[in-house]
């Protein structure tokens, strides 16, 4: 049985999970809004993973018989226009605090001498390792590009390219019936 301070942090984090899926959507609306399909597709991507992450953390409560507890999700609070740059350094920024909070989640577990949730939380650690570098390599990109409309069309369709890898049923999913990445 879970410790109902792990619970508690684990609940919390699937709020967290599901805000950055607020935000990567509010990012795509941003770049639709803009006519950067490509951007758009790269940021919804980032949404459906998000709530892949929740959902993987939902699992692993309801396998370790411990209770749901959802909370209103925050607003993703971006300016009317934003531009790809800041849209990148966003998605930067905001992964920086779902890395944090992860580690903090693993710091409680270890302290817990909860062995299961450290090493479910494992995947998580190398996932936002692959989040954060995505993210800072996106910002070089665009930063070598500069002002280039051009660069940023090129940027904008091979960034449109990226294909969906999360499970997209999570009830088949939860039920197990859906592999895992």
């Amino acid at each position: 049985m879970l410790d109902r301070r792990i619970i508690d942090a684990l609940n919390a984090q699937i709020n967290l999970e599901m805000h950055s899926g607020y935000v990567y959507m509010a990012l795509s609306a941003r770049m639709s809004e803009q006519n950067w399909d490509g951007f758009a597709k790269w940021f919804l991507i980032q949404y459906h993973e998000e709530m892949y992450h929740a959902m993987k953390i939902y699992k692993y409560l309801l396998d370790q018989g411990a209770p749901i507890l959802l909370k209103p999700v925050e607003a993703a609070h971006l300016p009317e226009k934003i531009s790809v740059l800041e849209a990148f350094k966003k998605s930067l920024e905001h992964e920086q605090r779902v890395t944090a909070s992860i580690h903090s989640l693993v710091r409680l577990a270890r302290e817990l001498n909860d062995y299961a949730t450290e090493q479910f939380l494992q995947w998580y650690v190398k996932e936002q390792v692959e989040e954060e570098k995505n993210a800072t390599e996106n910002i070089v990109h665009v930063e070598r590009i500069q002002d280039s409309t051009s660069g940023l069309y090129f940027l904008d369709k091979k960034l449109g390219k990226r294909e969906l890898e999360a499970p997209t049923n999570f009830a088949e999913f939860i039920a197990g019936e859906e592999e895992e990445e």
